[in-house]
């Protein structure tokens, strides 16, 4: 938990991609969902308080709408993917992002995209546990700096765990099932990781940040593409057998 808000910590993404991935694999869906929510919100919280005289203010109340909009959809079919199909939907979503056409190509400042990017996110978020890599790339399309894409994404990522949170925790019913001690450990190790990129981030440039950002974007959502189809294929074999 450390090392993934850490990394989240840096580049305002893809720990928090890893770190659902290493929770499916230990832990029941809904009760990874939860624990996964908790983290999150600390380590976004103290990401954006870190960074807050650099929080782009207008996208972040733009997606908060898209969000709501996805919340009163989603209890209505209280859906719960199995773990290949998140894990398949984490990988594709990137890919998805970056073959949209040039005139519809993501931008924070947008207020329809950012209302259609909330929705969106949020009912990926409901289903998988992270929006990390289609909000890594909506983001990245804006004309912000690394400190206000951080700061931004951060706000936007606290809002959208909380409503996770709310979801399998009050909706789906499974916060008994978390541990409170590993949750205040969860907390504390967000916290730390995050405060240790604060120095390195200082230190990059805005280039180096975009390079580095999509390159970890697209290996990590490769990894979990290629990890869902062996899930597939693993059910698929158990089962005709």
């Amino acid at each position: 938990m450390v090392a993934t808000a850490f990394l989240s910590g840096l580049f305002g993404m893809a720990g928090g991609l890893i770190l659902i991935g290493v929770l499916l694999a230990i832990l029941p869906l809904p009760s990874a969902m939860v624990l996964h929510a908790i983290t999150q919100m600390a380590s976004n919280g103290w990401r954006a308080l870190l960074w807050r005289a650099h929080i782009r203010w207008r996208p972040v109340g733009v997606y908060l709408i898209g969000c709501a909009l996805a919340l009163a959809l989603w209890s209505l079919t209280r859906y719960v993917p199995d773990k290949p199909m998140a894990l398949l939907l984490l990988g594709v979503t990137p890919f998805m992002a970056r073959l949209m056409p040039r005139s519809i190509k993501p931008n924070p400042d947008s207020l329809w995209q950012g209302t259609f990017y909330g929705s969106i996110c949020m009912g990926l978020m409901l289903m998988t546990g992270v929006s990390g890599p289609l909000m890594d790339t909506y983001f990245l399309g804006g004309n912000y700096d690394r400190r206000e894409t951080v700061a931004t994404k951060a706000t936007c990522q606290v809002a959208s765990h909380l409503t996770k949170l709310i979801y399998f925790g009050g909706i789906i019913d499974q916060a008994a099932s978390l541990d409170p001690a590993l949750a205040a450990v969860a907390v504390a190790a967000s916290m730390l990781g995050t405060s240790l990129a604060r120095r390195i981030l200082e230190a990059m440039s805005d280039q180096q940040f975009r390079t580095w950002a999509n390159r970890i974007i697209t290996t990590v959502a490769s990894y979990y593409v290629l990890y869902a189809g062996w899930l597939l294929f693993a059910q698929n074999t158990a089962l005709a057998q």
